[in-house]
Order: C-alpha cells, then structure tokens, then sequence
C-alpha cells in the first residue's frame, strides 16, 4: 500500500464511531497524528526509486571554458528532474587534483577527476574515495600557432609554455610529459600555469608560445582558437607513449590514443594526431548517501544523449564501461544502480 492510500484510511478511521467519548477523541487524536506522519512521509520520500536526503549538495568541476565545466553544467539539469528537492552547487577549481582534495575535506560532495591524478593522491582520507562511473576519456594536447616550428615536445625547450594551474590535472600529466621528453620543467621551459581559462588568450596575443590542455574532444576553446586567423596547430605526443609507460607502473593509466582528424578541423588539416588519453571518473566518498548515489549514478547513464549534444566527449559515456573505475572501487549507491539494470 502506498503512504496515499494509508492517509486516507487513517483520516477515514478517524470519522468511524467508536464507543465511549474518551475512547473516541483518543483515537481520533491518535489516527490524526498517524496521518499527519503519513502524509509528511508522503511528502519527503520520492515518489519512486530509493529515499535521499534533500540538503543542497556540491560538484567541484574545473577551470571556466573546459569540458568539465560544461559537463558539470548541463548535468546540474538533468539531476534538478532526478533528485527533486536537492540543491545542486558547481563550483569552479583548478582541475583535478584539486577536486580530489575538496572532495576528501568535505568541501564538495562529488567531482570529476582523471584516473592518473586520483592513482597519485596519497593524502588524507585516500582509502574513503569511491567512484560512481567512469565517464569519458581525457585527451592530452599540445597547442602552439599554426606557424610554430614546434613538432615535439622536445622542441620546447627555452619556450614560454602553459602547463596548466598547480592543482590540474593538466600539470600532472604535463610534468609527467617533460620528464619524458628529457626535459626539466623548471630549467629547460618557462613553465607558466595557466588553465584553458588563459591560455588561449596568451598564446594569440603572444605571450605564450605553447600550451598544454586535457580535455575531452573537442574542447570548446580550442575549436575558437583553430576557427580564429592566424590559428592554431596540435603537436604530436605519440612518440612519448613507451618512454612514460616507462616510468613506472602509475603511467599505466595513460594510454595511446589518436585525435581523428575532425576534432578540430582547422587546426588538423585532415590529419589525425598521436597523443594520449587518460579516463575520468565521477568521483565521491564512502560517506556520501546511498540512495543519493544511486539516483546521481541513474542520472549520469541517462542524460548522456542529451548532454552529448553540446559536450561531444560525453557521447562516449557507457553503461557497458561505466563499472571500469580504478583506481577506485565503485560507492555501494552505484553498485545498486548498475545491478539493476543489467539485463
């Protein structure tokens, strides 16, 4: 019986004769107090799937302009409809590792950070991570003008490059990148941090003769810069793949990947780019509620048609590779959801 219905028969209960005026206004008092919990409990619970508490609720997503931002965005939409009542707040950081660090202090409830940038987080409350779903894969990128001279990341050196901000995931990888180029980080480039944010903007006015970015293809403010004269080119980061696997078993997370040739078509002139590719996760705690979790997760799977719409990377989210996430093992909230609907 739903809790409808047993508010209306308690109100009905509470109508029926019953004998002797003491007996009667005790059990109307009764009744009514019964359908009064009833009718509350009708109004907190969702009418359908499990229970969750309503308090507002945080996703750390990333710098302004990146995909993580977009994603975090349409998706604070598509939980509006899933968890009736919930408060949802974005909030911007640097990237993932700094995600991670908000999410283990209780400074956000969810976030999305890449695989390698959790496999390295060895701070407080490491063991306390869980995940909700692997999402799409990340995609490192090498930008510099379309009349750069630049064609590894070995012809950096002396150059004035973006690396992305302290706590990105972009500086994580990108350290990772020089060290197996040969390169020193903080001798052989003028290392810069800034995100997708900037960068663009300084590579155009001159400031910047690199810039490195992960992100999903294609990225919104790398597809301004290839439509924009005097454009732009990607540089090849193919030939670090064997030396970073290299470098010990956390390079693992990284694989080889190509960006087709109509990820940014300007910038690509039909030609596909050797790089490599990092996958991200939705990423939260042990601490976080399970029904919660479980409805988030429904969420994510659900709304990927519509979100992929205008951020192209989440067209690959998959319930068939959504349970793929280590480093982490999957939050019990998701673990529900992903049993119930396998076929």
């Amino acid at each position: 019986m739903d809790l409808t219905h047993l508010a209306e028969r308690l109100r009905t209960a509470v109508r029926a004769p019953v004998r002797g005026p003491g007996g009667r206004r005790a059990l109307q008092a009764l009744l009514a107090g019964s359908s009064v919990l009833a009718l509350l409990l009708w109004w907190l619970l969702p009418s359908s799937g499990p229970s969750y508490p309503r308090a507002p609720m945080s996703l750390a997503t990333g710098v302004a302009n990146g995909v993580y931002e977009k994603y975090g965005m349409l998706l604070k939409g598509d939980l509006h409809t899933a968890l009736p009542g919930v408060q949802v707040n974005l909030l911007h950081t640097q990237g993932s590792v700094d995600n991670i660090k908000r999410v283990v202090s209780g400074r956000a409830d969810f976030t999305i950070a890449a695989a390698d940038a959790v496999a390295n987080y060895q701070g407080p409350g490491k063991d306390e991570l869980r995940a909700c779903a692997r999402l799409y894969d990340d995609y490192m990128q090498l930008v510099v003008p379309s009349d750069s001279t630049v064609r590894s990341a070995r012809d950096l050196r002396g150059l004035r490059v973006g690396v992305g901000q302290a706590d990105s995931g972009v500086n994580l990888i990108t350290r990772r990148l020089f060290a197996a180029a040969g390169l020193d980080i903080t001798k052989d480039v003028d290392a810069i941090p800034v995100g997708i944010d900037q960068a663009p903007s300084m590579l155009r006015e001159g400031r910047l003769d690199a810039f490195f970015w992960s992100g999903g293809l294609p990225t919104a403010a790398v597809t301004e810069m290839a439509r924009t004269k005097p454009g732009i080119k990607l540089v090849q980061l193919g030939d670090l793949v064997a030396k970073l696997h290299a470098m010990g078993p956390q390079m693992a997370y990284y694989r080889q990947a190509v960006m087709p040739a109509d990820a940014y078509p300007q910038a690509q002139k039909g030609q596909a780019v050797a790089t490599i590719a990092v996958a991200n996760l939705l990423v939260t705690t042990d601490h976080a509620n399970t029904g919660l979790v479980e409805r988030l997760t429904r969420a994510v799977i659900d709304s990927r048609d519509a979100i992929g719409k205008e951020v192209h990377a989440a067209q690959l989210v998959d319930l068939r590779t959504a349970v793929f996430t280590d480093p982490l093992p999957l939050h019990v909230g998701a673990e529900r959801y992903y049993r119930s609907v396998k076929p």
